[in-house]
C-alpha cells in the first residue's frame, strides 16, 4: 500500500473523529490576553485549561523583559547549535540558577522538554542497560523508552512492590550484561495529578543499584516549600539522580532543563542529540526565563495564591460528591462515568452554555466508561471563579446522571451535532 493511502486508511484514535471537529473540540482557538477569562468562538469563557500555574504569562515584568530582550537581540541570536556558535553567558547563568533553585549542583538547558527527555534517555542508557518505568509516565518518556535498544520493564502506577519485582528481573540481566538500571517516574502525573512515590522508590536504593530519573514538569514551581519541585516536597532531592523540568508549565514559557551531578552533565551535553543537532534556545527566551525564575523566588505568594485556589476548588468538588481521584497537586481531574459521545456533549455544554472552558478526555485516553474533565487552577484565578465553576459542575453532574448527554435515540439531546 502507498504510505499516504495507509495514513488515510488508519488515521489513529483521534484522527478518526476529526470529521466532527471545527476547532471546537480539538485545536480550539482561545483568543485575547492569557488570563482566566479569554475569548472562544466570540464569547468570554472562564478558562481552566492553561498551564500557567503561577500566573507569569502576562505578568508586567515578564512582558517587559520579553519585549526588551526581543527588541535588543531578536529571536535569532545566538545563531547556531549551542555546542558550535549558540552559547552565551546568560545560558550558563540560567542553568546555574535553576540548579540552585531545585537543590542540585549543576544544570543543563534543553530547547524543548519533549525532545530533551527523549535525548536524555537515549544518552544515558545503552543496549546492555535496563529501563524500569511507571506505567502512567508521559508520552515523552514512553517514546524515549521505545528508542531503547535494551530491555525495559514497566510497573503498575506507583506499585512499589511490583517495582521491586521488576528491579529483580533487571538485576539478573545487568549481572550478565554488565549494564546498569535506570528507573523513570514523574514527580506529578499530569492527568491524575497524583505524585510519584518518590520515597518508596528511593527506599529501594538500599537494596538495588539503580539511577533515578524524575520528570517533574508539573511539580517544578508548584510543589515543595519553596517551589523547588516534588523531590523537595518529599525531602529526597539528593536521591534523585536526574531531575528534569520544563518551562512550559510554571514558567509559562518554552524550553526545559536537566539538573544533576556536574560530571554527568558534562558528558550529556556532548551527547544529547536534541541539543547538539538543534539551534540553541534564543537569548530572548533565556532572558525571559531568568526574569520568570527571579519572580518565582522573590514572590512566594504566587505559589500560595495558587494553592488557595487549588484547595478551595478541590474541597468544593469533593463536598458535592464528585470524584477527583488521588490528586496531590494543582492538577484537578473530575472523574465521571460516560462514553466518548457523552464527553463531547458535556464539553460542548460547558463551553457553549456555561462559558466554562476546560478539557475532557474519554476512551481510548482513559478506560472505557470513564470521562475525565481536567481542571488546571492558576495563581491568577479567584475564589469567585471557583464558586462559579462549582455551581456549574453541580448541574453537569445532575445532567450526566439524568442521561442528558446520551446519543439521540437513547435519551436526551444531541448537542454534538448542533
Amino acid at each position: 500500500m502507498d504510505l499516504f493511502e495507509k495514513l488515510q486508511a488508519n488515521r489513529g484514535p483521534l484522527g478518526s473523529i476529526s470529521h466532527i471537529d471545527d476547532n471546537y473540540y480539538m485545536f480550539p482557538m482561545l483568543e485575547g490576553e492569557i488570563a482566566p477569562r479569554m475569548q472562544f468562538k466570540g464569547k468570554t469563557v472562564l478558562t481552566w485549561s492553561l498551564n500557567n500555574y503561577l500566573g507569569l504569562a502576562n505578568h508586567p515584568e515578564v512582558r517587559k523583559t520579553d519585549a526588551e530582550a526581543a527588541t535588543k537581540y531578536g529571536l535569532g541570536y545566538p545563531m547556531g547549535a549551542r555546542m558550535m556558535t549558540g552559547n552565551t553567558k546568560y545560558h550558563h547563568q540560567l542553568e546555574t540558577e535553576l540548579a540552585e533553585f531545585v537543590g542540585k549542583p549543576a544544570g543543563l538547558l534543553l530547547n524543548y522538554g519533549y525532545q530533551g527527555v527523549l535525548s536524555i534517555i537515549d544518552a544515558v542508557v545503552g543496549r546492555k542497560d535496563v529501563i524500569v518505568y511507571d506505567a502512567e509516565c508521559h508520552a515523552c518518556i514512553i517514546d524515549g523508552v521505545r528508542l531503547h535498544m535494551g530491555k525495559r520493564f514497566v510497573y503498575p502506577h506507583n506499585d512499589i512492590n511490583n517495582l521491586e519485582v521488576q528491579l529483580k528481573r533487571a538485576e539478573k540481566i545487568t549481572k550478565e550484561t554488565g549494564g546498569g538500571i535506570l528507573v523513570i517516574t514523574e514527580g506529578v502525573f499530569g492527568m491524575s495529578g497524583n505524585t510519584g512515590d518518590l520515597k518508596g522508590i528511593v527506599a529501594l536504593k538500599k537494596k538495588y543499584d539503580f539511577r533515578l530519573f524524575v520528570d517533574d514538569a508539573h511539580g517544578f514551581g508548584t510543589m515543595g516549600e519553596k517551589g523547588g519541585g516534588t523531590a523537595q516536597h518529599y525531602g529526597v532531592t539528593d536521591a534523585v539522580d536526574l531531575y528534569f523540568a520544563t518551562f512550559a508549565k510554571s514558567m509559562a514559557s518554552i524550553g526545559g532543563f536537566l539538573a544533576s551531578d556536574p560530571k554527568v552533565l558534562d558528558v550529556l551535553k556532548y551527547n544529547l542529540r536534541s541539543q547538539i543537532f538543534a539551534k540553541s534556545l534564543p537569548l530572548a527566551i533565556v532572558l525571559g526565563n531568568l526574569k520568570r525564575l527571579e519572580l518565582i523566588k522573590k514572590h512566594p505568594e504566587f505559589k500560595e495564591n495558587l494553592w488557595k485556589v487549588v484547595n478551595a476548588l478541590q474541597s468544593g468538588l469533593k463536598e458535592m460528591g464528585l470524584n477527583i481521584g488521588t490528586t496531590k497537586s494543582p492538577v484537578t481531574p473530575v472523574v465521571l462515568s460516560g462514553d466518548p459521545y457523552e464527553a463531547a456533549n458535556l464539553m460542548k455544554d460547558l463551553r457553549s452554555n456555561y462559558n466554562i472552558f476546560c478539557s475532557a478526555v474519554a476512551y481510548p485516553v482513559v478506560p472505557k466508561g470513564t470521562i475525565i474533565v481536567r481542571i488546571i487552577p492558576t495563581a491568577v484565578h479567584t475564589l469567585e471563579d471557583v464558586k462559579q465553576t462549582l455551581k456549574v459542575f453541580e448541574t453537569i453532574k445532575e445532567k450526566l446522571h439524568d442521561g442528558v448527554y446520551l446519543k439521540e435515540g437513547e435519551k436526551g439531546a444531541t448537542l454534538l451535532e448542533t
